[in-house]
């Protein structure tokens, strides 16, 4: 069993120990700019509002996807050392379900939003609003949504629904 002065040295031991750790973890980093917190301070809703300007299409989206996105994520989507974003279809609530894009994802802003805000790992927003509309446009049309030559933008995209869209409770901005 401890005794009392143990326990003390203990505790004394740990919070010099934290104030040592914290001393040294001041020595790294910088503050955010005002420029890098308003690429980051994005929000997109399932309505498209806070999507940027640009397009794309999948044929455009395709080369991005095959430079950026192919080697985590498979050809055509189909996954490798990342999850797969294609396929699933009719598997949501079955045992061997596979959530994907084209089975799952409720809007396709969100695609636009993950893609822009995430990926590529470990690139993330190096992506212009262009590509990201052009990779966002392939998913789409690899999972059967979008026809190839289709335009995704600010006002096409949200125009798309999503096959698993009507399984979700919508969301209501106040």
């Amino acid at each position: 069993m401890c005794s009392h002065s143990a326990l003390l040295a203990a505790a004394a031991f740990m919070l010099v120990a934290g104030a040592t750790g914290a001393a040294e973890f001041e020595k790294f980093g910088r503050p955010a700019t005002p420029e890098e917190i308003a690429s980051w301070d994005i929000g997109i809703g399932p309505d498209g509002s806070g999507l940027p300007p640009g397009s794309g299409t999948a044929r455009q989206g395709e080369a991005v996807y095959v430079a950026k996105c192919l080697g985590c994520h498979g050809e055509k989507g189909k996954g490798a050392v990342a999850l797969p974003l294609a396929g699933g279809n009719g598997t949501i609530g079955k045992p061997n379900q596979l959530k994907t894009i084209g089975s799952f994802w409720p809007y396709a802003t969100t695609i636009f939003d993950y893609v822009y805000t995430a990926m590529p790992y470990p690139e993330t927003k190096s992506l212009t609003h262009d590509e990201t509309y052009a990779v966002t446009a392939y998913l789409l049309q690899i999972n059967g949504i979008i026809a190839e030559t289709d335009v995704m933008n600010a006002q096409t995209l949200p125009k798309v629904k999503m096959p698993n869209r009507d399984n979700f409770i919508p969301y209501v901005r106040e």
